[in-house]
């Protein structure tokens, strides 16, 4: 029920005026031996920890939601591409495995982010400490911090743990956003290998058929906006002298607002992979004597002594005049290969 007022300068201001509400002159104690720097300091590392954890939770589900779906799927046959020109045929599963490890380097900066701004900066005061005989570390203790900042300076002007926080977050988000690319081009009418939920897709405003992947879309575009972030981050501070300066008051909105892009684009793509259907026998036909075979075909070549390089060639030149023949690899059969070779 309580509205701090607009004589309240700021959050601290607001908390001590409602404490004395409460508690009378004891109130004017609150801010001995402390600061609004590195009470500020010590709110944005306090609530890194808390959003870090669940970011990882966030991150942890889309990784189980791939494994449910490789063991739903997994032995489904589909290209594997390079150039995104069909490479080599390969098992779905063995594709969302590629996903799914980029995800556990993810989760493992973010242990190491933690690990790092796990220290708390409270008595470091406005720049110089304080002359009061405060116990920084019971204070870190009581409030979880696995030790304190040693230096009061850079305990009120560190930014590095939110710069490293939100380049982790860019990464992640590049990986998402890779992800949400192949669904996109996925579901297209040319590829028709999965369909998105409805909960997951919209219709068009003018064309009637359409069904477009809006949210892996939104999570490929959200990509670019963390981007932003972390490089606001890092010019904010870029010929900045210690120890604070009013500037680092912009930090906070590019620093949550890549956090919590990132958390919400983990989420919908974990709704997404959950529910999308697949069409397990896409490409079984089409890949059946595909050229994609071809180094499977030289291989068999290098197991019967031939040097590889001659094999690549024999091989590559037997494509060639497949295609001007109007041919393909599925279309030979022994002779032709004896009388090839």
């Amino acid at each position: 029920t309580f509205h701090p007022a607009d004589e309240h300068e700021d959050i601290h201001m607001a908390v001590e005026a409602r404490l004395a509400e409460k508690l009378g002159d004891l109130a004017g104690k609150l801010h001995t031996a402390r600061s609004r720097n590195d009470q500020v300091a010590t709110d944005v590392r306090l609530w890194l920890k808390r959003r870090l954890r669940r970011l990882d939770e966030d991150l942890a589900a889309l990784m189980t939601a791939l494994l449910e779906r490789i063991r739903q799927d997994g032995r489904t046959i589909m290209p594997g591409y390079t150039h995104l020109q069909r490479g080599q045929p390969i098992l779905l599963g063995h594709h969302l495995l590629g996903h799914v490890w980029p995800l556990w380097r993810d989760r493992q900066r973010l242990a190491g982010c933690r690990e790092r701004l796990d220290v708390s900066p409270l008595g470091a005061g406005a720049l110089a400490g304080t002359g009061l005989p405060v116990d920084r570390h019971r204070t870190a203790a009581l409030l979880g911090f696995s030790g304190v900042v040693e230096n009061a300076l850079d305990a009120v002007a560190a930014r590095d743990h939110q710069q490293e926080v939100a380049a982790v977050c860019a990464i992640a988000m590049t990986h998402l956003s890779r992800m949400a690319a192949e669904l996109v081009l996925w579901s297209t009418a040319e590829f028709r290998f999965v369909r998105l939920d409805e909960a997951y897709a919209t219709g068009s405003s003018i064309m009637p058929q359409k069904r477009n992947p809006d949210a892996a879309e939104l999570v490929r575009g959200k990509a670019s906006r963390v981007y932003g972030d972390l490089l606001s981050l890092l010019t904010l501070t870029k010929g900045v002298p210690l120890s604070y300066n009013r500037d680092f008051q912009e930090d906070r909105r590019p620093l949550f607002d890549a956090v919590e892009t990132t958390s919400a684009s983990a989420r919908i793509l974990t709704g997404v992979w959950r529910t999308l259907s697949l069409d397990p026998h896409r490409f079984v036909e089409e890949l059946r004597g595909d050229e994609s075979l071809a180094t499977d075909l030289a291989d068999a070549l290098v197991v019967k002594g031939v040097a590889f390089r001659r094999a690549h060639e024999l091989v590559g030149e037997l494509v060639q005049g497949l295609e001007t023949e109007g041919r393909r690899l599925g279309d030979l059969g022994s002779g032709d290969l004896t009388q090839r070779g």
